[in-house]
């Protein structure tokens, strides 16, 4: 009986390459974030809106672990915490060996940021302030999902998007 091969045959290997080194690119990411809140918006004013419902509500996760959650759960708790530390992680490269370690660079970028937060946040406030006091403890979502879609829409048209951007966003 003969071994298995190592690799795979080349045609195969050439795509996996091509593949892998497509998907680690942030446009990608980027991209499919924006398809599927195009297509989760449409799904959920449709029709189809039951379907959209029974995909988000459903559980899967081990028990015992207390991890027994729906997709939506799943998503907001432990995606976002993933992306999170991911962007920490990038920060923290910035501050420490990047583009953002002199203050002078930082300054815009790091007002900027705190507007991405203080912004939706104030605007959902003002909103829901009639709304009771349940209503007012979600003013954190609109800033979490903001910084996600800024880093999307960045990784999709930061290429495009004129060079004094690209150096000091």
């Amino acid at each position: 009986m003969s071994r298995p091969p190592r690799r795979l045959p080349q045609p195969l290997h050439e795509m996996w390459r091509g593949v892998h080194h497509t998907l680690q690119q942030d446009t990608v990411g980027g991209a499919m974030l924006l398809a599927a809140t195009v297509l989760a918006l449409i799904l959920a004013n449709s029709p189809a809106a039951g379907l959209y419902e029974s995909v988000r509500d459903f559980t899967f996760g081990p028990e015992a672990l207390h991890l027994n959650l729906s997709v939506g759960q799943w998503a907001a708790d432990g995606l976002l915490a993933v992306f999170f530390f991911v962007v920490g992680l990038e920060l923290k490269e910035e501050f420490v060996v990047g583009k953002l370690r002199n203050p002078r660079t930082a300054i815009l970028p790091i007002a900027a940021a705190m507007g991405g937060v203080a912004i939706p946040a104030l605007i959902y406030t003002l909103i829901n302030l009639q709304a009771g006091e349940a209503a007012l403890r979600g003013w954190a979502i609109p800033a979490a999902t903001d910084i996600a879609f800024a880093v999307a829409v960045l990784a999709v048209v930061g290429r495009t998007s004129p060079r004094h951007c690209a150096r000091s966003c």
